[in-house]
């Protein structure tokens, strides 16, 4: 294994598939069990116990974070779920570093909750309750009102609420020290192997809060 910086296109342009179906590239959730090198022994959040090797991989880390960290111009990620009114409701925001700007730029469906969706975009600053105006930021517009971010996306934008349930993360660099038992990992990209086993490139460990993907 090697640490390196954040890999682009972390968390996206992956097929979201269930880990049952064992044919396609999926996420694996779950937690750390065992290190051997660079096998890894995951528990799943569904109970399984799986064998993932990382092959010369990249690694990073979330940490936590909060609503008061996401600055003007930020590029941000948020898995919203459906909400009331047809609005879309934050069960997580993740900041991307300056280098990761316009990873996986979009609006697209995703499997962390039923009807989830994964959208990364850029924001303008943020106001206390009443509305802001839209701003021009690095050539995107996108506006924020109160709790409320609107994240524009090529010619796309969605609004999503943020609410004191809403988790906020920061990704960082992590490195093979960050990959120890008991820690809680997203793995993007697993493919099954015809010994059974996982295999990934990347994977995304909590240092002090689990990943919210």
């Amino acid at each position: 294994m090697r640490s390196l910086p954040i890999a682009a296109g972390l968390l996206v342009a992956f097929a979201l598939v269930p880990v049952s179906a064992q044919v396609k590239p999926a996420i694996v959730r779950g937690t750390i069990e065992q290190v051997d090198g660079p096998l890894l022994t995951v528990k799943s959040r569904s109970g399984e116990t799986l064998k993932v090797k990382l092959i010369d991989a990249k690694v990073s880390a979330v940490v936590k974070a909060s609503l008061s960290d996401i600055k003007a111009g930020d590029f941000v990620g948020a898995t919203a779920v459906p909400a009331e009114g047809g609005a879309w409701k934050a069960a997580e925001v993740h900041i991307f570093p300056s280098s990761m700007r316009g990873t996986g730029e979009g609006d697209r469906a995703y499997d962390y909750r039923p009807k989830s969706t994964m959208t990364n975009g850029t924001v303008s600053a943020m106001g206390n309750g009443a509305a802001a105006g839209p701003s021009t930021v690095g050539g995107n517009v996108a506006k924020a009102s109160g709790t409320t971010l609107t994240l524009k996306y090529g010619d796309g934008e969605k609004t999503v609420d943020v609410t004191p349930e809403t988790t906020v993360v920061s990704l960082v660099a992590g490195s093979n020290a960050d990959l120890k038992p008991g820690a809680q990992v997203v793995i993007p990209g697993a493919t099954h192997q015809a010994d059974g086993n996982w295999a990934a490139a990347r994977i995304v460990v909590g240092r002090d809060v689990p990943p919210p993907m």
